[in-house]
């Protein structure tokens, strides 16, 4: 069955690892998402977020509304694509389009007397240049326990407010792990996949960010960008 899927990425970001391997492939994440539309289903409803060249200077929770209200609103999941250069250091988070995308996402909107419900939102990570996904992954972090590493700092607030956020966390003791609790099961509501593993089995990851959603009120959701 289609699924009308939002795709939030940062489409100029080039710290991703050639899709060929000649020497001048200039890769950006923008032709991920191409070969992204292709491995998901023919029926599948896809809607790109930030467009080219568009001036965030004077972007504001109204107007961000009014460009992404037909983008967003039918949409039931956003995938935000996770990539090294993502996020400008320099630059306000709230003058970047990746936090007011997923901001809007997590919202209710009513229109037309229909509202529309909190989207699922699953977070696709793009291996950098070297093919490694460690600037923000790392599998086995222990190798006692054989948690994996996510190093939410490295994301946009709103990002990392909604991971590790379930309200009843169950947790595991590890005395070789640095905090000494590991998390067990789904104990974020935005779920982070490398794309190796998304491309081998993209209904499986979709079906969970779905599963996810359908248990939204077991975590705390922000929705806002500060």
């Amino acid at each position: 069955m289609g699924r009308k899927v939002f795709v939030s990425y940062k489409y100029a970001d080039d710290q991703v690892e050639p899709l060929t391997d000649s020497i001048f492939d200039d890769t950006k994440v923008r032709d991920y998402i191409d070969k992204l539309q292709e491995y998901l289903d023919a029926e599948d409803e896809v809607n790109k977020g930030e467009a080219d060249g568009e001036d965030m200077s004077d972007f504001k929770d109204s107007t961000i509304a009014s460009k992404l209200r037909d983008k967003i609103y039918d949409s039931s999941i956003t995938i935000c694509v996770i990539s090294k250069g993502m996020k400008e250091f320099i630059t306000a988070e709230s003058d970047q389009w990746i936090p007011w995308e997923i901001s809007y996402s997590l919202k209710e909107h009513t229109r037309n007397g229909r509202t529309s419900q909190t989207n699922a939102v699953l977070a696709i990570v793009l291996p950098d240049k070297s093919g490694s996904y460690e600037y923000y992954i790392i599998d086995e972090s222990c190798p006692h326990c054989k948690s994996r590493n996510l190093k939410t700092n490295f994301l946009f607030q709103i990002l990392k407010d909604n991971m590790f956020n379930v309200k009843s966390p169950k947790l595991s003791d590890c005395d070789q792990h640095g905090s000494g609790k590991v998390y067990l099961g789904n104990s974020s509501y935005i779920h982070s996949v490398k794309w190796a593993d998304f491309v081998g089995n993209v209904g499986h990851y979709l079906d969970l960010s779905s599963e996810i959603n359908d248990n939204i009120d077991d975590y705390e959701i922000t929705k806002t960008v500060e």
